[in-house]
């Protein structure tokens, strides 16, 4: 199985930090909740009832949506997002599948960055921000964290 491509690059993050204050841009926070939960199933997966939900010991349920902890759920997170951000108009960068770009005219409008399930969008226009926030938010049930004051790396990367 692939591994789902789901953690930004450091130099990706370092390149748009470097972008964000050179260019006196805005950096903005979203964290999704339950990320792994809007991921689609492709097979066909049993689990045994959890303790607590047992009606009958004999019967076992039938997944309809991905759970934290399946082998398939970052991946299919990935591929839900993925398929999202191309739908409402972003390109994926070439260069890290966790960077999607937003185009008008030639010209760059935004930056999105995709770390499991924290979002950074970066641009020079907070309404642009503010517009992409809503396309999410309207998606996925996200928290608005505003301006990025941290950001959590993964030391594999």
């Amino acid at each position: 199985m692939e591994k789902a491509p789901l953690v930004v690059k450091h130099s990706s993050i370092r390149m748009i930090l470097a972008l964000v204050a050179d260019r006196n841009m805005e950096l903005e926070q979203l964290d999704v909740k339950t990320a792994f939960l809007h991921g689609e199933l492709q097979e066909t997966v049993y689990m045994q009832q959890p303790e607590g939900f047992v009606k009958d010991k004999n019967k076992v349920w039938l997944l309809r949506k991905s759970l934290c902890g399946l082998k398939q759920s970052p991946r299919q997170w990935y591929k839900r997002v993925d398929e999202y951000m191309l739908y409402i108009g972003f390109t994926r960068s070439k260069f890290d599948s966790c960077v999607y770009i937003k185009f008008k005219n030639d010209q760059i409008l935004a930056y999105l960055l995709l770390n499991v399930d924290d979002m950074l969008i970066a641009s020079g226009n907070i309404s642009e921000i503010e517009i992409m926030k809503l396309l999410l938010q309207a998606e996925f049930e996200m928290k608005d964290i505003g301006p990025a004051q941290k950001i959590l790396l993964d030391g594999d990367n």
